[in-house]
C-alpha cells in the first residue's frame, strides 16, 4: 500500500507540471482553482490536475506535504510554487512566465 505522501511525490515527479485542485481542468469547481487554470490555460502550459474533491486523502495529504493550507497548489518540476494569489501575481509579473521557460517547461509563446 502506497502511502498518501508517496502518491503526492509520484505526481509531482512524474509530470512537469501539476495543480493540485478542486475540480477539473475542464470543470474546475472553485474560484480560485479556475482562476489558476485559466492563467495555465493562457500561457499554453500543458500540466496534469489532481482533483482532490475525489480524494479526502489526498486534499489533507498535499496541505500537510507543503504546509500551505489552501488549494489549489501549483508544482513545477518537483518545486511547489504556490497557490492561487502567487501564481496570479507572478503572472501578472510576467515572473511565472520567466520561470517556466528558466525550467525548460515550454509555453504558447514559445511554441
Amino acid at each position: 500500500m502506497t502511502s498518501v505522501t508517496e502518491r503526492i511525490e509520484s505526481e509531482i515527479q512524474g509530470n512537469p507540471v501539476v495543480l493540485y485542485m478542486k475540480g477539473t481542468p475542464v470543470f474546475p469547481q472553485c474560484g480560485f482553482s479556475a482562476r489558476v487554470v485559466q492563467i495555465l490555460s493562457h500561457v499554453g502550459v500543458p500540466f496534469k490536475g489532481v482533483n482532490v474533491l475525489e480524494d479526502p486523502e489526498i486534499r489533507e495529504g498535499i496541505k500537510a506535504y507543503t504546509n500551505w493550507p489552501t488549494i489549489p497548489q501549483l508544482y513545477v518540476n518537483g518545486e511547489f510554487v504556490g497557490g492561487c494569489d502567487i501564481v496570479m501575481e507572478m503572472f501578472q509579473s510576467g515572473e511565472l512566465q520567466s520561470m517556466l521557460k528558466e525550467k525548460g517547461i515550454a509555453t504558447k509563446a514559445e511554441a
